[in-house]
């Protein structure tokens, strides 16, 4: 179900300030866009050299947390086989995404959030 990781996102409360480090460690800010529609959140894409995956970094203090995002064969798949299992907590159910495909945010039984992405 699973095939790879595609990105962690972590929260900043200074987010140029991070920028900034992780620039110098060798990230390339690769995008930039709002969380929401008053563009008081923001996230940024930092890709690595390999190209292959990015840090995310965001500044909305209501998401302090660490997200992994994971590349799944099916998110819809996914869902259905998980959404029986009392102990995962789905924070939104599979929508489409608008570069195509599906998005689901689930909470696992030890407390770690995974954005599923893909088909």
């Amino acid at each position: 179900m699973w095939k790879r990781i595609e990105c962690i996102a972590i929260y900043t409360e200074d987010i140029e300030k991070s920028v900034k480090f992780y620039q110098s460690l060798g990230l390339t800010k690769a995008w930039e866009v709002f969380q929401d529609e008053e563009k008081q959140w923001t996230l940024i894409g930092m890709i690595f050299p390999d190209g292959n995956s990015e840090l995310v970094l965001k500044n909305n203090p209501n998401l302090n947390f660490a997200e992994t995002e994971i590349v799944c064969e099916d998110v819809r798949r996914t869902y259905e086989i998980l959404k029986s299992d009392p102990e995962v907590q789905w924070i939104r159910t599979p929508f489409p995404n608008s570069l195509g495909g599906h998005v689901a945010v689930m909470q696992a039984p030890d407390g770690n959030v995974f954005v599923l992405v893909g088909k």
